[in-house]
Parts: structure tokens; C-alpha cells; sequence
């Protein structure tokens, strides 16, 4: 089973870090946010990716052409830049398709442009910028259970001020972490049958093209996960989700 990235976007919130490369490869604990994302997929066993690219697509496809050999053991002949010896350290035994969709492109014509590569199977769908430590093996379960077109992972979207409890007038305890709001927001992590092209446009957003359609239709159910979600939307995030990995908090970290 197909896991389709959406790793096309700007970025623009992000400037400081996505003049020179794209969102998706902003780092988080020394790797890019796609790396993390990907990571999690192949915890639960789906290691092959179609990853939607646009703005400076060159940048991930060079990072992916060179992961072998940037984490592997090599003998090279200084001469005649012979490799002599190489033994591949990557440790992930995935199959990436990079797509280039368009820098232009809005995310419902970068998922009609996957289509092809797909077929006709179900796949999994998410976007290049946020980590969860959601069990992809239930949402599955309960994609199947429902029947219908498409799953959506929706999360209670965290706060991004400090939460303060009080004795009296006095502040007694001042917590940075976000705390979670009432709402329900889509967090991605989707689950998509092939019959998604019907509700698929050449133009527009995911959100605003296919998911209202899809739920006009009654095709469109959520799994809702209580646990951790994270958007890197801002440097400020970035900082938080850089800090959660080196003080080994980050709730998405699990085993390849």
C-alpha cells in the first residue's frame, strides 16, 4: 500500500528556512520533517512512497538520491574517485517515486496527478509538515470497517500559548506545552480509495475541491486521535518540535 506526500507547498510562513529549500525539508532534530513523517509510515510497515513534489523539487530529489551513499561506509580511491567499497548504512528499505507536479500546483491537482501511480488501489494520504504518534494500523481498520471513499485523521488543534493555573491571584504553575482546544481540525494522515477521482478537480485545494465534495457525498468519515499532532507551520514550531526531539520527548518517535 501507496503512502502520497504532499511536499509541493512554499512554505511561505517559514521564509527563514524555505528561501533555499522546501518546506518538507526543514530540519527537526537534524533531519528533514518529511524523514520523520516517512519514518512513522515504515514503523507500521508501509515503506513505499509517492511523494507530490513542486517548489524546489530538486532539493528532495537530491537528498534522496544521496541518502545511501551519504550514510554508508565507502572505500574511495583518491586518485581516480573510485568507489572501492560501499556499504549502504541507510537502514530503511524504501521505494520512493518523486513526482514533480508543478510549483504552481494546488494540492487537489497534485493528488490527480498521483492517480496514475497509484492505480487502482487504496493508499494513504498525508501532508509534508506535520508529525503525529497516530496507529496508522487503526485508522486502517477503521477505513475498512466504514466503506466508504475516504478516512480523514482529525486532531484537536493545540494551543500555541501557555496555559497558567492560579491560587487566588497567585500564579503557581506556568506551562509551555500547548494544551488542546474543543475543536476538531484535520490533522491528514488520510485513507483514500481510487474512486477519489470523481471528486478530484484539475484546480484548487484538497480541502476545499475533494473533502467538501466528499462529504456533500457522505464519502468522507473521520478517525479521531486524542493523542499527539504537530503542524510545523512557523519557526516558532520548528523550535518546539526540535526540542521535544533532543530531550528525547517527541511523541512520533518510534522504531523504523
Amino acid at each position: 500500500m501507496k503512502t502520497v506526500i504532499l511536499a509541493g507547498g512554499l512554505g511561505s510562513r517559514l521564509a527563514e528556512e524555505t528561501d533555499l529549500i522546501p518546506k518538507p525539508m526543514v530540519e527537526v532534530g537534524g533531519q528533514p520533517i518529511l524523514w520523520h513523517i516517512m519514518r512513522h509510515y515504515a514503523h507500521f510497515g508501509f515503506k513505499e512512497f509517492v511523494l507530490a513534489l513542486g517548489y524546489k523539487s530538486i532539493v528532495v530529489k537530491r537528498y534522496f538520491l544521496e541518502l545511501s551513499q551519504a550514510t554508508s561506509n565507502i572505500t574511495v580511491e583518491a586518485e581516480t574517485g573510485a568507489t572501492l567499497h560501499h556499504e549502504d548504512g541507510s537502514g530503511f528499505d524504501w521505494t520512493v517515486h518523486l513526482i514533480d507536479t508543478g510549483v504552481e500546483t494546488e494540492t487537489a491537482g497534485r493528488v490527480r496527478q498521483i492517480l496514475p501511480l497509484v492505480g487502482e488501489e487504496r493508499f494513504f494520504l498525508t501532508y509534508g509538515d506535520g508529525v503525529s504518534d497516530v496507529d496508522l494500523t487503526s485508522v486502517l481498520e477503521f477505513h475498512r470497517s466504514h466503506g466508504k471513499l475516504v478516512t480523514m485523521t482529525v486532531v484537536r488543534p493545540p494551543s500555541h500559548f501557555g496555559r497558567m493555573s492560579f491560587d487566588g491571584d497567585r500564579v503557581v504553575e506556568f506551562v509551555e506545552k500547548p494544551r488542546r482546544l474543543d475543536d476538531w481540525i484535520n490533522g491528514g494522515f488520510f485513507v483514500v480509495e481510487p474512486g477519489i477521482a470523481d471528486y478530484l478537480g484539475p484546480e484548487g485545494m484538497w480541502e476545499r475541491v475533494a473533502l467538501e465534495r466528499l462529504a456533500e457525498a457522505g464519502e468522507l468519515m473521520a478517525y479521531k486521535h486524542e493523542g499527539f499532532w504537530y503542524c510545523m507551520d512557523s519557526l516558532r514550531d520548528k523550535r518546539y518540535l526540535d526540542d521535544l526531539w533532543r530531550r528525547g520527548a517527541a511523541p512520533w518517535r518510534l522504531d523504523p
